[in-house]
């Protein structure tokens, strides 16, 4: 590995690297008792049932991911994780991979879409280089990262298993520094991070790689072209490695993954174990859930997806988790500002779960089944 990628490990416990054996921990279940009864105040509300669809389930899956009888989202955490990609040398992006760096400052500075949404939302916002090219501190932002971006995966293997395994831990610890947390919002940011989502989604589920790859920061025509092609050549080096390896999911986020994306994977399973629920937003984040659940199939339960993007490939990945999402919106921005948008929905269905009288406690008559 060229020494300049390589950083050192901080001293302090929490950002020492650490076996991934925690992944294999269990995560906690939902609750069936909570949902059977949320489920049974939805049919005393004063409304038909049924009659405010997906509102109402989504008010029972989290009343039962939340193990209360009303649930709430008061305390929503935004952590937007960022690094480089290796493979950006290859022509896959429409911008430079300086740009990762100086979207990370404009994060801090209270200047990109999630700083905006989550300043309006009242949602905290919690910035982690997990794995980006800037060798020194930014004013902000917390660094928790092995090494500057990742290797070109077109050519070599994105990660070693160090440098993975401090990225998975560094989720981990990001979701450990969050404190008490009714719903998780996790965002990305790392110029050549839809190439790496496209490549670990084609190695984890088997899906057609043309249906995956698109305009990500705006390519078009060939430039989208010759992105399928490095990704191809990609994967036709790595997938034999892939296949043979004991942890198949895991042997493929490292290969052709990003910093970042298993950070997310990681976060994502942390909150699972802890009981959280995570709002999943677009097509990076996706991949980073497939991974997540390939990992750790028991996190599956708490991700709800918060819209299906304009990327390509995002209807592909949100089918591969059996997954629908709530919004769509058109939306490829990423930075967690689908799933930030979506925050507000949620939080209207546990009001309306919560505040709505029934019946009888209207004086309302309820509905004649009588023939």
């Amino acid at each position: 590995m060229n020494a300049s990628r390589r950083i050192p490990v901080p001293s302090p416990q929490e950002n020492r690297l650490v076996p991934s054996d925690w992944i294999l921990a269990d995560c906690r279940q939902p609750s069936l008792e909570h949902a059977e009864r949320a489920r049974a105040r939805q049919d005393q509300l004063t409304k038909p049932q049924g009659s405010l669809g997906r509102i109402e389930t989504l008010a029972v899956e989290l009343a039962a991911l939340q193990r209360v009888d009303r649930p709430a989202l008061a305390r929503v955490p935004v952590i937007v994780f960022a690094g480089d990609h290796g493979v950006v040398a290859q022509g896959v992006s429409a911008f430079p991979s300086e740009v990762t760096v100086q979207m990370l400052h404009n994060f801090a500075n209270g200047g990109a879409a999630i700083s905006v949404l989550a300043r309006e939302l009242g949602l905290p916002l919690r910035l982690v280089d997990a794995g980006t090219r800037a060798s020194q501190p930014i004013a902000g932002v917390h660094a928790d990262k092995p090494c500057l971006g990742t290797r070109d995966f077109s050519i070599e293997a994105a990660m070693d298993e160090d440098e993975l395994a401090h990225a998975l831990a560094a989720g981990r610890r990001a979701v450990e520094a969050a404190g008490d947390a009714d719903l998780f919002v996790f965002g990305e940011m790392g110029i050549g991070n839809t190439t790496a989502a496209s490549a670990l989604a084609c190695a984890l589920a088997d899906l057609p790689l043309e249906e995956l790859v698109g305009a990500g920061t705006g390519l078009q025509g060939d430039r989208i072209a010759h992105k399928q092609q490095v990704i191809a050549r990609a994967l036709a080096l790595h997938r034999p490695h892939i296949d043979a390896h004991a942890q198949p999911a895991r042997e493929a986020l490292r290969r052709v993954g990003g910093l970042e994306i298993a950070a997310m994977a990681g976060a994502m399973i942390a909150a699972a174990q802890r009981g959280v629920p995570v709002l999943v937003d677009g097509f990076i984040v996706s991949a980073a859930a497939l991974a997540a659940v390939a990992l750790q199939p028991q996190a599956r339960p708490w991700l709800l997806f918060s819209h299906q993007s304009a990327e390509r490939g995002h209807a592909r990945v949100l089918a591969a988790l059996e997954a629908r999402p709530l919004l769509q919106l058109d939306l490829r921005l990423g930075e967690g500002s689908g799933a930030a948008l979506a925050v507000p929905l949620l939080r209207l269905a546990c009001a309306l779960h919560n505040g709505m009288a029934t019946f009888a406690e209207a004086a309302v008559s309820g509905r004649d089944d009588a023939p």
